[in-house]
Protein backbone atom coordinates (compact mmCIF):
# COMPACT_ATOMS: atom_id res chain seq x y z
CA UNK A 1 0.00 0.00 0.00
CA UNK A 2 1.41 3.37 -1.08
CA UNK A 3 0.28 6.39 0.93
CA UNK A 4 0.90 10.04 0.16
CA UNK A 5 1.45 11.85 3.46
CA UNK A 6 0.99 15.64 3.74
CA UNK A 7 2.15 17.71 6.71
CA UNK A 8 1.61 21.46 7.27
CA UNK A 9 0.88 21.80 10.98
CA UNK A 10 3.44 24.54 11.67
CA UNK A 11 6.36 25.85 9.61
CA UNK A 12 7.35 22.92 7.39
CA UNK A 13 5.57 22.12 4.15
CA UNK A 14 6.11 18.40 3.62
CA UNK A 15 4.94 15.51 1.50
CA UNK A 16 6.14 11.93 1.15
CA UNK A 17 5.18 8.61 -0.36
CA UNK A 18 5.60 5.60 1.93
CA UNK A 19 4.91 1.98 1.07
CA UNK A 20 3.47 -0.37 3.70
CA UNK A 21 4.22 2.02 6.55
CA UNK A 22 8.00 1.60 6.37
CA UNK A 23 9.51 1.87 2.90
CA UNK A 24 10.16 5.53 2.09
CA UNK A 25 9.82 6.17 -1.62
CA UNK A 26 10.16 9.94 -1.30
CA UNK A 27 10.31 12.61 1.37
CA UNK A 28 10.21 16.31 0.53
CA UNK A 29 10.38 19.06 3.18
CA UNK A 30 10.44 22.82 2.65
CA UNK A 31 11.30 24.59 5.91
CA UNK A 32 10.40 28.15 6.88
CA UNK A 33 13.20 28.48 9.45
CA UNK A 34 15.06 31.03 7.34
CA UNK A 35 11.91 33.16 7.23
CA UNK A 36 11.39 33.18 11.00
CA UNK A 37 14.91 33.09 12.44
CA UNK A 38 15.07 36.90 12.57
CA UNK A 39 11.76 37.00 14.47
CA UNK A 40 12.69 34.36 17.04
CA UNK A 41 9.55 32.37 16.37
CA UNK A 42 6.78 31.48 13.93
CA UNK A 43 4.28 34.09 12.73
CA UNK A 44 1.10 32.08 11.97
CA UNK A 45 -0.22 34.24 9.12
CA UNK A 46 3.13 34.26 7.34
CA UNK A 47 3.47 30.50 7.83
CA UNK A 48 0.09 29.87 6.20
CA UNK A 49 0.93 32.02 3.18
CA UNK A 50 4.26 30.25 2.80
CA UNK A 51 2.52 26.86 2.81
CA UNK A 52 0.12 28.06 0.14
CA UNK A 53 2.99 29.08 -2.13
CA UNK A 54 4.83 25.75 -2.09
CA UNK A 55 2.44 22.94 -1.20
CA UNK A 56 1.58 21.83 -4.73
CA UNK A 57 5.22 21.89 -5.94
CA UNK A 58 6.18 19.89 -2.84
CA UNK A 59 3.49 17.26 -3.51
CA UNK A 60 4.40 17.03 -7.20
CA UNK A 61 8.06 16.52 -6.32
CA UNK A 62 7.17 13.84 -3.77
CA UNK A 63 5.25 11.94 -6.45
CA UNK A 64 8.02 12.41 -8.99
CA UNK A 65 10.77 11.32 -6.58
CA UNK A 66 8.72 8.21 -5.77
CA UNK A 67 8.25 7.52 -9.48
CA UNK A 68 4.49 7.45 -8.86
CA UNK A 69 1.47 8.70 -10.69
CA UNK A 70 -1.93 9.09 -9.07
CA UNK A 71 -2.90 5.58 -10.19
CA UNK A 72 -0.09 4.25 -7.96
CA UNK A 73 -1.31 6.02 -4.82
CA UNK A 74 -3.67 3.98 -2.64
CA UNK A 75 -4.55 6.67 -0.08
CA UNK A 76 -3.87 10.22 1.05
CA UNK A 77 -3.03 11.08 4.66
CA UNK A 78 -2.90 14.59 6.10
CA UNK A 79 -2.28 16.20 9.48
CA UNK A 80 -5.55 17.70 10.71
CA UNK A 81 -4.65 18.36 14.38
CA UNK A 82 -3.13 19.89 16.42
CA UNK A 83 -1.23 22.87 15.01
CA UNK A 84 -1.57 26.40 13.70
CA UNK A 85 -5.05 26.98 12.32
CA UNK A 86 -3.99 28.61 9.05
CA UNK A 87 -1.25 26.09 8.41
CA UNK A 88 -3.57 23.14 9.04
CA UNK A 89 -6.14 24.63 6.70
CA UNK A 90 -3.71 24.75 3.77
CA UNK A 91 -2.73 21.11 4.16
CA UNK A 92 -6.21 19.73 4.75
CA UNK A 93 -7.89 21.74 2.00
CA UNK A 94 -5.25 20.56 -0.44
CA UNK A 95 -5.59 16.93 0.67
CA UNK A 96 -9.40 17.07 0.52
CA UNK A 97 -9.31 18.49 -3.00
CA UNK A 98 -6.82 15.88 -4.23
CA UNK A 99 -8.81 13.05 -2.62
CA UNK A 100 -11.96 14.18 -4.43
CA UNK A 101 -10.24 14.82 -7.77
CA UNK A 102 -8.38 11.50 -7.83
CA UNK A 103 -10.98 9.42 -5.95
CA UNK A 104 -8.61 8.39 -3.16
CA UNK A 105 -9.49 7.46 0.43
CA UNK A 106 -8.48 10.22 2.85
CA UNK A 107 -7.12 9.71 6.36
CA UNK A 108 -6.94 12.52 8.92
CA UNK A 109 -3.96 12.02 11.23
CA UNK A 110 -3.13 13.48 14.65
CA UNK A 111 0.25 15.22 14.60
CA UNK A 112 1.61 13.50 17.72
CA UNK A 113 0.66 10.07 16.38
CA UNK A 114 2.75 10.87 13.33
CA UNK A 115 5.77 11.75 15.45
CA UNK A 116 5.48 8.46 17.32
CA UNK A 117 5.27 6.51 14.06
CA UNK A 118 8.45 8.10 12.75
CA UNK A 119 10.04 5.29 14.78
CA UNK A 120 8.55 2.73 12.38
CA UNK A 121 10.34 4.22 9.37
CA UNK A 122 13.19 1.75 9.74
CA UNK A 123 13.90 -1.98 9.60
CA UNK A 124 13.94 -2.36 13.39
CA UNK A 125 10.59 -1.52 14.97
CA UNK A 126 9.52 -1.31 18.64
CA UNK A 127 7.61 -4.03 20.46
CA UNK A 128 4.38 -3.53 22.42
CA UNK A 129 3.46 -2.53 25.01
CA UNK A 130 5.64 0.56 24.90
CA UNK A 131 6.18 4.02 26.31
CA UNK A 132 6.49 6.96 23.95
CA UNK A 133 8.18 10.16 25.10
CA UNK A 134 6.87 12.88 22.78
CA UNK A 135 8.95 16.05 23.00
CA UNK A 136 8.63 19.04 20.69
CA UNK A 137 8.11 22.77 20.58
CA UNK A 138 4.46 22.48 21.49
CA UNK A 139 4.20 19.17 23.35
CA UNK A 140 5.78 17.15 26.14
CA UNK A 141 3.98 13.91 26.95
CA UNK A 142 4.54 10.32 27.98
CA UNK A 143 2.21 7.90 26.22
CA UNK A 144 1.46 4.26 26.98
CA UNK A 145 0.66 2.09 23.96
CA UNK A 146 -0.63 -1.47 24.23
CA UNK A 147 -0.92 -1.83 20.46
CA UNK A 148 -1.02 0.19 17.25
CA UNK A 149 -3.31 3.20 17.40
CA UNK A 150 -3.92 2.69 21.14
CA UNK A 151 -2.73 5.80 22.99
CA UNK A 152 -3.04 6.63 26.68
CA UNK A 153 -1.58 9.85 28.09
CA UNK A 154 0.14 9.09 31.40
CA UNK A 155 2.16 12.29 31.72
CA UNK A 156 2.04 15.78 30.22
CA UNK A 157 3.44 19.26 30.74
CA UNK A 158 1.62 21.65 33.02
CA UNK A 159 3.07 24.74 31.35
CA UNK A 160 5.82 25.08 28.74
CA UNK A 161 6.73 22.26 26.39
CA UNK A 162 10.40 21.33 26.43
CA UNK A 163 11.02 22.62 22.90
CA UNK A 164 9.45 25.94 23.86
CA UNK A 165 11.77 26.04 26.88
CA UNK A 166 14.79 25.49 24.63
CA UNK A 167 13.65 28.39 22.44
CA UNK A 168 13.17 30.74 25.41
CA UNK A 169 16.51 29.87 27.00
CA UNK A 170 18.24 30.35 23.66
CA UNK A 171 16.68 33.80 23.44
CA UNK A 172 17.99 34.67 26.92
CA UNK A 173 21.47 33.60 25.86
CA UNK A 174 21.30 35.40 22.53
CA UNK A 175 21.42 32.19 20.51
CA UNK A 176 19.53 31.90 17.20
CA UNK A 177 16.10 30.37 16.64
CA UNK A 178 15.26 27.50 16.75
CA UNK A 179 16.68 27.03 20.22
CA UNK A 180 17.16 23.25 20.22
CA UNK A 181 19.93 23.03 17.62
CA UNK A 182 21.63 26.28 18.70
CA UNK A 183 21.78 25.26 22.38
CA UNK A 184 23.05 21.79 21.46
CA UNK A 185 25.80 23.34 19.35
CA UNK A 186 26.85 25.85 22.02
CA UNK A 187 26.79 23.11 24.68
CA UNK A 188 29.56 21.23 22.88
CA UNK A 189 32.06 23.86 24.07
CA UNK A 190 30.47 24.34 27.50
CA UNK A 191 30.86 22.90 30.99
CA UNK A 192 27.59 21.18 31.92
CA UNK A 193 28.55 21.23 35.61
CA UNK A 194 29.25 24.97 35.75
CA UNK A 195 25.76 26.00 36.86
CA UNK A 196 23.47 23.88 39.02
CA UNK A 197 19.89 24.25 37.85
CA UNK A 198 16.83 22.89 39.69
CA UNK A 199 14.63 19.99 38.68
CA UNK A 200 11.00 21.07 39.19
CA UNK A 201 9.12 18.87 41.64
CA UNK A 202 5.92 17.87 39.89
CA UNK A 203 3.84 14.97 41.15
CA UNK A 204 3.01 11.88 39.12
CA UNK A 205 4.48 11.77 35.61
CA UNK A 206 3.74 15.37 34.67
CA UNK A 207 6.37 17.91 33.62
CA UNK A 208 6.97 21.59 34.27
CA UNK A 209 9.57 23.60 32.39
CA UNK A 210 8.62 27.21 33.07
CA UNK A 211 10.56 27.12 36.34
CA UNK A 212 13.68 25.82 34.62
CA UNK A 213 13.52 28.66 32.12
CA UNK A 214 13.20 31.19 34.96
CA UNK A 215 16.05 29.51 36.85
CA UNK A 216 18.34 30.04 33.85
CA UNK A 217 17.30 33.69 33.67
CA UNK A 218 18.00 34.25 37.38
CA UNK A 219 21.32 32.39 37.14
CA UNK A 220 22.44 34.61 34.26
CA UNK A 221 21.43 37.76 36.16
CA UNK A 222 23.31 36.53 39.24
CA UNK A 223 26.40 35.66 37.23
CA UNK A 224 26.44 39.18 35.78
CA UNK A 225 25.57 40.88 39.09
CA UNK A 226 22.49 42.41 37.50
CA UNK A 227 19.13 43.02 39.22
CA UNK A 228 16.17 40.81 38.31
CA UNK A 229 14.55 43.87 36.78
CA UNK A 230 17.25 43.99 34.10
CA UNK A 231 15.66 43.32 30.67
CA UNK A 232 16.12 39.70 29.63
CA UNK A 233 16.65 40.63 25.99
CA UNK A 234 19.74 42.66 26.93
CA UNK A 235 21.57 39.90 28.85
CA UNK A 236 23.27 38.53 25.76
CA UNK A 237 25.19 41.79 25.43
CA UNK A 238 26.90 41.14 28.77
CA UNK A 239 27.74 37.45 28.41
CA UNK A 240 31.05 36.12 27.13
CA UNK A 241 31.05 33.30 24.60
CA UNK A 242 32.26 30.85 27.25
CA UNK A 243 29.52 31.87 29.65
CA UNK A 244 26.94 31.30 26.91
CA UNK A 245 28.38 27.86 26.20
CA UNK A 246 28.43 26.94 29.90
CA UNK A 247 24.84 28.05 30.43
CA UNK A 248 23.75 26.15 27.31
CA UNK A 249 25.47 22.97 28.49
CA UNK A 250 24.14 23.27 32.04
CA UNK A 251 20.60 23.87 30.83
CA UNK A 252 20.75 21.00 28.36
CA UNK A 253 21.97 18.66 31.09
CA UNK A 254 19.13 19.66 33.43
CA UNK A 255 16.49 19.32 30.69
CA UNK A 256 17.71 15.85 29.71
CA UNK A 257 17.88 14.72 33.34
CA UNK A 258 14.28 15.85 33.95
CA UNK A 259 13.06 13.85 30.97
CA UNK A 260 14.96 10.74 32.03
CA UNK A 261 13.77 10.97 35.65
CA UNK A 262 10.13 10.95 34.53
CA UNK A 263 10.73 8.20 32.01
CA UNK A 264 12.37 5.99 34.63
CA UNK A 265 9.45 6.59 36.97
CA UNK A 266 7.04 5.63 34.19
CA UNK A 267 8.94 2.40 33.59
CA UNK A 268 8.60 1.54 37.27
CA UNK A 269 4.85 2.16 37.09
CA UNK A 270 4.42 0.13 33.89
CA UNK A 271 6.65 -2.94 34.32
CA UNK A 272 5.15 -4.71 31.28
CA UNK A 273 6.74 -2.22 28.86
CA UNK A 274 8.87 -3.84 26.17
CA UNK A 275 10.13 -0.75 24.33
CA UNK A 276 10.69 2.97 24.79
CA UNK A 277 10.40 5.31 21.82
CA UNK A 278 11.29 8.98 21.70
CA UNK A 279 9.57 11.26 19.20
CA UNK A 280 9.25 14.91 18.19
CA UNK A 281 11.71 17.62 17.26
CA UNK A 282 13.68 17.47 20.51
CA UNK A 283 14.38 13.76 19.88
CA UNK A 284 17.13 14.97 17.55
CA UNK A 285 19.13 16.13 20.59
CA UNK A 286 22.33 14.07 20.72
CA UNK A 287 22.79 14.43 24.49
CA UNK A 288 19.39 12.81 25.02
CA UNK A 289 20.19 10.06 22.53
CA UNK A 290 23.45 9.34 24.34
CA UNK A 291 21.61 9.19 27.68
CA UNK A 292 19.03 6.66 26.39
CA UNK A 293 21.06 4.17 24.35
CA UNK A 294 18.41 1.42 24.48
CA UNK A 295 15.50 3.60 23.40
CA UNK A 296 14.17 3.87 19.86
CA UNK A 297 14.80 7.19 18.14
CA UNK A 298 13.80 8.19 14.61
CA UNK A 299 16.53 9.15 12.19
CA UNK A 300 17.34 12.82 12.91
CA UNK A 301 15.83 13.88 9.59
CA UNK A 302 12.53 12.34 10.73
CA UNK A 303 12.58 13.94 14.19
CA UNK A 304 11.15 17.18 12.84
CA UNK A 305 7.90 17.54 10.90
CA UNK A 306 7.75 15.51 7.68
CA UNK A 307 5.25 13.78 5.43
CA UNK A 308 6.71 10.27 5.80
CA UNK A 309 5.67 10.02 9.44
CA UNK A 310 2.11 11.07 8.50
CA UNK A 311 1.91 8.33 5.88
CA UNK A 312 3.31 5.77 8.33
CA UNK A 313 0.78 6.72 11.01
CA UNK A 314 -2.06 6.43 8.51
CA UNK A 315 -0.90 2.98 7.41
CA UNK A 316 -1.06 1.62 10.95
CA UNK A 317 -4.42 3.29 11.51
CA UNK A 318 -5.70 1.46 8.44
CA UNK A 319 -4.28 -1.81 9.75
CA UNK A 320 -6.11 -1.12 13.03
CA UNK A 321 -9.43 -0.81 11.23
CA UNK A 322 -9.77 2.98 11.05
CA UNK A 323 -12.10 4.04 8.25
CA UNK A 324 -11.40 6.85 5.75
CA UNK A 325 -12.58 10.38 6.45
CA UNK A 326 -15.21 11.98 4.23
CA UNK A 327 -13.22 14.70 2.37
CA UNK A 328 -16.33 16.89 2.37
CA UNK A 329 -16.56 16.78 6.17
CA UNK A 330 -12.93 16.82 7.38
CA UNK A 331 -12.35 19.38 10.14
CA UNK A 332 -9.18 20.77 11.67
CA UNK A 333 -8.47 21.06 15.38
CA UNK A 334 -5.70 23.44 16.50
CA UNK A 335 -5.85 21.81 19.96
CA UNK A 336 -7.07 18.27 20.57
CA UNK A 337 -5.89 15.34 22.66
CA UNK A 338 -4.24 12.32 21.07
CA UNK A 339 -6.80 10.23 22.95
CA UNK A 340 -9.75 11.87 21.15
Amino acid sequence: MKILGIETSCDETAAAVVEDGQKILSNVVVSQIDIFKDYGGVIPEVAARSHLEVIMPVIKKALKDANCGWDDIDAIAVTHAPGLLGSLLIGTLTARTLAILHDKPLYAVHHLKSHVYANWLSDQTPAFPLLALVISGGHTQILYMRAHNDFKIIGTTRDDAIGECFDKVAKILGLPYPGGPSIAEAAKAGNENKYQLPHPRVENLDFSFSGLKTAVLRAVQKELNLPISHPSHDLKNHLTEQQINDFAASFQRAAVEILIEKLQKALEMYPDVQSVVVAGGVSANQALRDALPEAYFPEPKFSGDNGAMVAAAAYYEIQSGVKPTDPYKLNIYPRISIES
